[in-house]
């Protein structure tokens, strides 16, 4: 039941607008590898279509009206926007939900330290990822680091061409002998992610007491000098190590997308813009979440699973002048839900993991999922065909090319959504996304048509659910 690739359904006009996402797309890829990244650039966007902060309407005891723009982050890595819609909020809203936490590799809180004239960070990865992937490559160090003061260093470097870039080390194959015969599990152990970040001693100052660790040193000296950081600051640091390197487009013809952090920025990104380009007044009240901690389980005061979602629902239905507990309850069982996170595309190397007819093929679309988990649907939101049906009639009617798909073969694996997280609310959810490449690889592989043609599908989903 595949439709035709939808690629052979664009005009050249179809093009040039696909083009024009696309590179709007790549930038925010390339300046949002982690999730505080994400938010800001996320409230930047927002603030340029004139989105305010929810959090100055209620300390300005303001009230809402159809028509209003406001946004909530919290702790600078989730973030909420909303168009107020003409129904009243009781009568539910049209939201999309996806992640900007991406796997990665974590620098410990005590990191620091040297081994035979080598300075390295010691690290901690976050999410699935395949440790032999992250080995002998270049490597980008983002994130901030926050000082007894409060003051703030923000980092992101290793991405500019004058930057010096990070690295970890693998064995030569001249001598790993043993290591080919271990599992792809175990040929890389975690303990072993040491990112090296330095070699020259310090020089010797005066006639100090000679300095044990000259190489540490000597980086300790540099990070003093330019970003005025002593070592007990990395207690109170986050920062995150990255595949160095911008998104670039792929194949002869241009049609495919290389990055990091596909999964699952390449939901979020159409997803937020789907919301803040919305011209005109709603009719519902239209919402984004872009969400923290996805990809280990949504847990902490960032993740879905924290009360971030539900307060600022409350928030805002205060502002609007419902304060019924009721009334606010029903708003969110009365609410359509696209959870907006990536597909396993069928890859042709890889066949035998698939189950063909019902997989999601690059360039043929979005892909919905009526259901994720594993096994025997394990941890999965399972979407009703009453709301199912009313999805395909709005994709549709708008002429936004999709596919219906599961992730794999039944007993080969799976995975999880933010989608049961938000059905607890007795909300319609359905999972929608994007087919991709290599999920959690360091570099991501997508078709601009599928971003593009997802881009169009929450547009659409806006416009038209729950109408």
């Amino acid at each position: 039941m595949y439709k035709k690739n939808a690629w052979e359904n664009y005009s050249d006009q179809d093009r040039e607008k696909l083009n024009a996402f696309i590179e709007d797309y790549k930038k925010f890829l390339d300046r949002g590898k982690t999730e505080r990244e994400c938010v800001k650039a996320a409230i930047e966007e927002a603030e340029a279509k004139g989105f305010r902060n929810l959090e100055d309407v209620v300390k300005n005891h303001e009230t809402l009206k159809a028509g209003d723009r406001v946004y909530s982050a919290c702790m600078k890595k989730s973030f909420m926007a909303f168009v107020v819609g003409e129904e009243p909020l009781e009568k539910g809203m049209n939201i999309l939900g996806s992640h900007i936490d991406s796997p990665r590799i974590d620098v410990k809180q005590n990191p620091l330290y040297e081994e035979d004239d080598l300075a390295y960070l010691d690290t901690h990865y976050y999410g699935g990822i395949k440790k032999y992937q992250w080995v002998a490559r270049p490597l980008a160090l983002h994130g901030v680091i926050v000082k007894k003061d409060g003051s703030v260093v923000e980092l992101a470097l290793g991405e500019k061409p004058e930057d010096p870039v990070f690295y970890i080390t693998d064995l030569l194959i001249h001598l790993a002998q043993e290591q080919m015969k271990k599992t792809a599990a175990e040929a890389v152990e975690g303990e072993a992610l040491n990112l090296v970040i330095g070699s020259i001693p310090a020089a010797a100052e005066g006639e100090e007491e000679e300095v044990k660790e000259k190489v540490k040193q000597g980086v300790l000296n540099l990070l003093k000098q330019e970003y005025g950081i002593e070592e007990e600051d990395f207690l109170s640091a986050e920062l995150e190590i990255v595949p160095a390197g911008k998104t670039r487009d792929v194949g002869f013809d241009r049609s495919l997308l290389m990055g990091y952090g596909m999964d699952d920025r390449v939901c979020s990104y159409p997803s937020l813009r789907a919301v803040i380009d919305h011209e005109g007044t709603p009719a519902r009240t239209l919402c984004v979440i872009l969400t923290d901690k996805e990809e280990i389980g949504s847990v902490g005061a960032t993740g879905m699973e924290s009360n971030f979602f539900e307060n600022t629902v409350v928030e805002l239905a205060y502002a609007c002048g419902v304060t019924e507990d009721r009334l606010i309850r029903r708003a969110m069982s009365n609410s359509w839900m696209l959870s907006s996170d990536v597909s396993s595309g069928y890859d042709p190397n890889y066949s035998s993991v698939f189950e063909k007819k019902n997989a999601s093929m690059l360039g043929h679309g979005i892909c919905f999922l009526k259901f994720t988990g594993r096994g025997g649907k394990s941890g999965s939101n399972d979407a009703n065909a009453e709301y199912i049906a009313c999805v395909r009639r709005i994709m549709d009617d708008n002429n936004v090319d999709f596919q219906m798909a599961e992730l794999s073969k039944v007993d080969v694996g799976g995975g999880g959504t933010i989608a049961y997280m938000c059905a607890r609310y007795c909300m319609n959810v359905m999972d929608a996304g994007i087919p991709v490449l290599s999920m959690h690889a360091p570099y991501e592989l997508v078709s601009k048509a599928d971003v593009y043609e997802g881009y169009k599908a929450y547009c659409a989903f806006l416009k038209d659910a729950g109408v």
